[in-house]
């Protein structure tokens, strides 16, 4: 078990962020679970968005409610996660939270051009490019996270996220 409190980060930002690769290897780096939060979609939400359909904040309702129970409980039995959300707008930031504490967003700023260039070189992935402009409007910048320039190597990235969030440095668990 890690020495670090009970902790949940959500990498968040728009599609060709990062976030999966970067979370991947946060969780990896600090022995915590890693959640997709495209894994967590009602199938109905995949469909829409593998179509070129942007989702409603309709759509998203169900899929947030069941990230948000994943952060409550992993955070009630005192665990760790790192999940890779794209948490665009303030309000699905605040259904996300939910009142929880023991919680901060990693918000990955990338670049359009680089965000295209990055989508166009997937394979396998649901998002189409044609949904980028939808995300970039839909995003509302977050005030509450820590911002990373999510361009550089996934390896910096995740060192930097480490120092500025002192994760490097035991932290006093619950049961002390």
């Amino acid at each position: 078990m890690s020495n670090f409190r009970a902790m949940v980060l959500i990498l968040m930002g728009v599609t060709a962020s990062g976030k999966t690769t970067v979370g991947q290897q946060l969780a990896d780096a600090l022995g915590w679970p890693f959640y997709d939060g495209d894994d967590f979609h009602p199938d109905e939400n995949v469909e829409k968005m593998r179509h070129g359909l942007p989702l409603t904040d309709a759509d998203r309702k169900p899929w947030l409610d069941r990230l948000h129970a994943l952060i409550r409980d992993t955070l009630a039995r005192g665990g760790h996660a790192v999940i890779a959300c794209s948490s665009l707008r303030t309000s699905y930031r605040a259904t996300l939270r939910g009142g929880l504490t023991d919680m901060r967003f990693v918000y990955l700023k990338v670049s359009r051009q680089v965000l295209k260039q990055r989508i166009e070189a997937r394979q396998d992935h649901f998002m189409p490019p044609s949904l980028l402009d939808s995300q970039l409007q839909t995003l509302e910048e977050p005030a509450e996270s820590l911002r990373i320039d999510g361009a550089q190597p996934p390896d910096a990235i995740v060192q930097e996220i480490r120092r500025r969030l002192r994760l490097d440095e035991p932290r006093p668990s619950h049961s002390a």
